[in-house]
């Protein structure tokens, strides 16, 4: 092949991701508008509301620090909480290196750091094998590039709106957590007992512990029963409908 054509052969490699993760991107608007919003209310600094969407990169774990803010968690609280919430991408990404062409290393590297669990499931769905490099650059762009514009933009039109409205904030958090676990929890008695188990923990080690710490080790100790109880282990923990 020439050099014109892999270059062209790459191009297009590279305009199927960004193709490919347009979904994604429009998926992200809303919950990243959202995200700069409630950051702007509860006090975060335009540095600290773009770091986390920049270099934390991950929806779920940055709503949940936070809300570790607003209890006055420490830094590495926060950092070993993302840690385990976001363990998950550890295998998306093991998982996806078996399929993707070869690439030294370094490269590898990054294009993990954009495997979401959405960019996650568009490349696995790409048929062709094995997966271009690009490919995978190109969906996990779009769909980051999408977090970061839209977390500035949430930003942004938060400090629109009165003082008052942004304080109360903190409250639309409780809500937002409230409406991600619901829909799983009316088809899986699994996250109904985890999430059960994890507030009574939390409340409970919130005598002997930081509430940053509480949070942590609630969410380790409940995850581990509920994967270790028998009727879980064998059924998957799923409610007849």
């Amino acid at each position: 092949m020439s050099v014109e054509a892999t270059s062209a052969w790459q191009e297009d490699s590279f305009r199927r991701g960004l193709t490919a993760g347009l979904g994604i991107a429009l998926g992200y608007m809303p919950v990243a508008l959202a995200f700069g919003f409630l950051a702007k209310g509860m006090g975060l600094s335009v540095v600290e509301t773009m770091s986390l969407s920049i270099f934390v990169y991950a929806g779920a774990a940055q709503y949940m620090v936070l809300n570790m803010v607003t209890v006055g968690a420490g830094a590495f609280e926060m950092i070993l909480s993302v840690f385990v919430l976001n363990i998950r991408h550890l295998l998306l990404s093991a998982s996806l290196s078996e399929r993707v062409e070869e690439a030294p290393k370094w490269i590898k590297a990054i294009y993990s750091f954009g495997i979401t669990d959405e960019v996650f499931a568009v490349v696995s769905a790409e048929r062709k094998y094995p997966l271009r490099t690009l490919f995978v650059f190109g969906v996990g762009a779009m769909a980051y590039g999408s977090w970061v514009l839209f977390t500035a933009l949430g930003f942004v039109v938060g400090g629109f709106f009165p003082e008052t409205l942004r304080q109360g904030m903190s409250i639309a958090l409780y809500a937002l957590f409230i409406a991600l676990l619901l829909p799983a929890a009316r088809t899986s008695l699994k996250v109904v007992l985890l999430a059960t188990l994890a507030a009574l923990c939390n409340v409970a080690l919130q005598a002997f512990l930081a509430e940053g710490w509480a949070i942590i080790v609630a969410t380790m100790i409940s995850a581990t029963i509920v994967a270790y109880l028998p009727p879980f282990q064998e059924q998957g923990g799923e409610m007849n409908s």
